[in-house]
């Protein structure tokens, strides 16, 4: 699992180097850039399943960019920039909230496991139960 958590840190981060690179040719540097951050970070919470596992957080963010990128079109550089900060900050917390809820569902299906297999035990030590 480590591996491939790597490898998509290291795919996060050519994907933002590269959205960075880009909008840094815009004449309106400063809201594009954060857009583009806050794109990224959508799409990082959208792998990580916070679609599934943080749907409120998850609209929040997608609500926040597409209002930052209409803001923008309208030429309003304060409320873009406002609210692509708040995108990308709601998408980081969809991200977080579904690797928690990830680690959650797995320590519970680990507890079970475990309990199962205590129940097994004590089963096979103490035949006189059967």
């Amino acid at each position: 699992m480590r591996i491939s958590l790597s490898s998509r840190i290291k795919g996060a981060s050519v994907c933002i180097a590269l959205t960075l690179g880009a909008a840094a040719c815009v004449t309106t540097p400063v809201p594009n850039e954060k857009i583009a951050v806050a794109r990224t970070s959508v799409a990082r919470a959208e792998q990580a399943g916070a679609v599934e596992l943080a749907p409120i957080e998850m609209q929040s963010a997608r609500d926040k960019l597409a209002r930052a990128e209409h803001a923008m079109a309208q030429s309003q550089l304060q409320p873009a920039t406002e609210l692509a900060e708040q995108a990308d900050v709601d998408a980081q917390l969809a991200e977080a909230t579904a690797q928690q809820n990830r680690s959650h569902k797995a320590a519970m299906e680990l507890e079970a496991s475990l309990q199962s297999l205590r129940q097994e035990t004590l089963r096979s030590t103490n035949p006189s139960t059967q």
